[in-house]
């Protein structure tokens, strides 16, 4: 796959579906792969535009934890969406994620952020690298906001509709490493 400081709007536009959350917020993504698997075609979906984490805490001194509190987004957005706006991206409120809309600024090697990640045995995994995008503060509280360079994969397919969405939890424990392994096949 590719990072974000390469162009991915080049996809034909039928190559895009749009995931709806029953909120109604909508998350374009480009369909990267079709995969049969068990006789069923699933989906490897990539975002139209950035994903982004807000992270609470001082990035300097690298005690940074994501804010996933819908209350505490909810507060704090509108000062995001303005600090992102100056920069001429658009924050937007999509399913599943958070993401910006807009050219992200140039990758400089000394600024990004590396996250220690750990699977759920405790393992480190690869660390990933994080692109900062802004900072601010609100309630004396410093905030920040960054892309991974990496892309953000999720994994669907078409319901009987004809409309593109996310798998259920369930099938996608059942099915996400029949998946990964397929998808990483493909790239060798």
């Amino acid at each position: 796959m590719s990072d974000n400081s390469d162009n991915l709007y080049s996809q034909d536009e039928e190559d895009i579906v749009s995931l709806i959350d029953p909120e109604g917020r909508e998350l374009l993504c480009y369909v990267e792969e079709y995969i049969e698997l068990e006789d069923d075609e699933y989906l490897v979906l990539l975002p139209v535009d950035a994903s982004v984490d807000i992270f609470i805490g001082d990035p300097e001194a690298e005690e940074l934890s994501v804010v996933q509190d819908e209350g505490t987004i909810e507060k704090i957005y509108p000062v995001a969406q303005a600090v992102l706006a100056e920069k001429n991206l658009k924050l937007k409120r999509t399913p599943f994620v958070l993401t910006v809309e807009g050219e992200l600024p140039p990758v400089d090697e000394e600024e990004l952020l590396e996250l220690e990640i750990q699977d759920e045995d405790g393992n480190s995994l690869e660390p990933e690298a994080l692109q900062p995008l802004a900072s601010f503060f609100h309630e004396e509280k410093e905030y920040s906001i960054y892309t991974p360079l990496s892309p953000l994969i999720f994994f669907g397919r078409f319901n009987e509709d004809g409309k593109a969405e996310l798998l259920g939890e369930e099938e996608y424990q059942r099915v996400q490493p029949l998946l990964e392994e397929q998808l990483f096949n493909q790239m060798e």
